[in-house]
């Protein structure tokens, strides 16, 4: 009953993400004429197409998502630093977006193999996500034209960076956790170790156009599931601890910003630890449990 239910959901998002494509390509035809009519064209893709996906999460799977922390300003600029495991956490960031209004916003560091994948690569395209290829040298570049654009453009945003560089697996997690004992440094248990970097360069190329960064961990009451067992509605409720932290409160050196960023996973590995041993985070439910 599950796969009869999911296989239609699956069929219906591909098939309009495919036609979504189609409008997003005619649109380049204002580029030359007006890019923000270009932008709005392509936000209003994202927020329809991802709307639905939150409209369906709560709806037609029965997903509920249980927020404990800090409220989200509405319409704040914004860099998410989340811990990452598996594609469901992605929904759920869209499912926090949406009322807060910057599902549309949402933009993400892309791994570079997806770039023309039809539907998902192409549509990020148009959005204006930055592709990496994971290596520093010729992601730089690209990065810092990325930024340029957002901060000219005065472009809103909810940038999401998965700094952890991949999804967090146990066996990813114990070749972390080596990698970090043979350098003295103690060992994450549910995280793996950030990569500093990215992180460095976002708050120093967009210092001036976001208004906080917020600190996002992502927790699942029975395991982790794949993105097929979300689409199955095997997952009924996801857990997510909100920490806002405003940019005037941030570190202006590069190495006092990689400190804050791997204190700030300390704290969170902390907190997963918790909500393992408990099934929620401090707080319990703050009360604002996110409407779709």
């Amino acid at each position: 009953m599950r796969t009869a239910r999911a296989v239609p959901v699956v069929v219906f998002g591909f098939v309009t993400l495919l036609l979504f494509n189609g409008l997003q390509t005619t649109s380049l035809i204002l580029v030359p004429f007006s890019r923000p009519a270009f932008r709005r064209i392509n936000r209003w893709c994202a927020e329809t197409w991802w709307g639905w996906c939150v409209v369906a999460s709560k709806r037609v799977l029965g997903t509920r998502l249980v927020v404990t922390g800090e409220d989200l300003p509405v319409a704040e600029n914004a860099l998410l630093v989340a811990n990452h495991q598996q594609m469901p956490d992605i929904l759920a960031l869209m499912i926090l977006a949406r009322p807060r209004k910057r599902l549309g916003d949402l933009k993400f560091f892309v791994k570079y193999a997806l770039k023309w994948v039809p539907g998902l690569g192409w549509g990020l395209q148009f959005l204006g996500c930055p592709f990496l290829r994971r290596d520093w040298s010729s992601d730089r570049d690209l990065i810092r034209r990325t930024f340029e654009a957002i901060v000219g453009e005065k472009i809103p945003v909810w940038l999401v960076s998965f700094v952890e560089g991949t999804r967090s697996t146990p066996e990813k997690i114990r070749a972390s956790a080596e990698w970090a004992a043979g350098r003295g440094i103690e060992p994450f248990r549910h995280v793996l170790t950030p990569r500093s970097k990215g992180f460095v360069a976002t708050v120093a190329g967009l210092r001036d156009h976001l208004d906080a960064v917020y600190d996002i961990t992502i927790g699942y009451e029975d395991g982790i599931p794949t993105l097929w067992q979300y689409i199955l509605g095997c997952v009924k409720r996801i857990h997510v601890h909100t920490e806002r932290f405003p940019m005037t409160s941030l570190p202006t050196s590069d190495e006092a910003l990689r400190d804050w960023l791997f204190n700030r996973f300390r704290a969170k590995d902390e907190l997963l630890d918790q909500f393992y041993a408990t099934g929620s985070f401090p707080e319990g439910d703050s009360g604002f449990d996110t409407p779709t």
